[in-house]
């Protein structure tokens, strides 16, 4: 099930592509869903080259794109409903129960800049501490990243999510790690992630929808 060195695995919840990203108002429906569908194959296959990635574990309310990850590596598992951090506890008590020596590493679907040195320099750095941690996203307010041991795993996405986890007690990582902290919710947030660059299946998509140069 996770067969790459490490001791972390990676919780990744994937909703369908076709009701994903519905704050990029400016694309027409069939665009957000591509892009939503390339953002998460980019994070895959970035978090399976990422040292200290035992696997990733996705888990997902649309089983034929559940498959199309799997096809690239990753475990995958039925979201119970109940919204984002219940499909995250549900995922951990799903790992829990098949491989309790990992750390479960709660991680946003929308990072389709993401490169393995950034994750893994964020691992390096929970590794190091003890409790539970996180990363703000580049705007401050939000998370991209929360990490504790399965006793202490209360993820707590949403609005105004990094004041959530630090006042849970979780410390937040160090270092830049832009590519980690870029989430995609917005136009700008589109516009930042290409500056920074995407990965091969989000600049694929890009390039298609006229938003990258062919």
């Amino acid at each position: 099930m996770f067969t790459h060195p490490g001791s972390f695995a990676v919780l990744l919840p994937v909703k369908s592509p076709g009701t994903g990203k519905s704050r990029l108002s400016t694309l027409p429906d069939q665009h957000r869903a591509r892009l939503a569908a390339a953002f998460a194959v980019d994070v895959v296959d970035a978090c399976l080259r990422a040292d200290g990635v035992a696997g990733v574990l996705v888990v997902s309310d649309d089983g034929a794109f559940a498959t199309r990850l799997a096809a690239r590596g990753a475990a995958t598992c039925a979201d119970p409903g109940g919204g984002l951090n219940a499909a995250l506890r549900h995922a951990a008590a799903y790992l829990r129960t098949r491989r309790p020596d990992l750390r479960p590493v709660a991680l946003c679907g929308d990072l389709p800049a993401l490169l393995p040195s950034d994750l893994a320099a964020a691992l390096a750095d929970a590794r190091s501490r003890r409790g539970p941690c996180f990363v703000r996203d580049a705007d401050g307010t939000g998370t991209t990243l929360y990490s504790a041991e399965y006793a202490d795993f209360e993820p707590r996405f949403g609005p105004g999510s990094a004041a959530a986890h630090a006042g849970s007690g979780a410390r937040p990582l160090a270092g830049e790690l832009p590519t980690l902290r870029r989430d995609v919710d917005d136009v700008d947030g589109l516009a930042a992630a290409i500056a920074l660059g995407t990965g091969p299946s989000s600049a694929e998509v890009l390039r298609a929808i006229g938003l990258l140069p062919q």
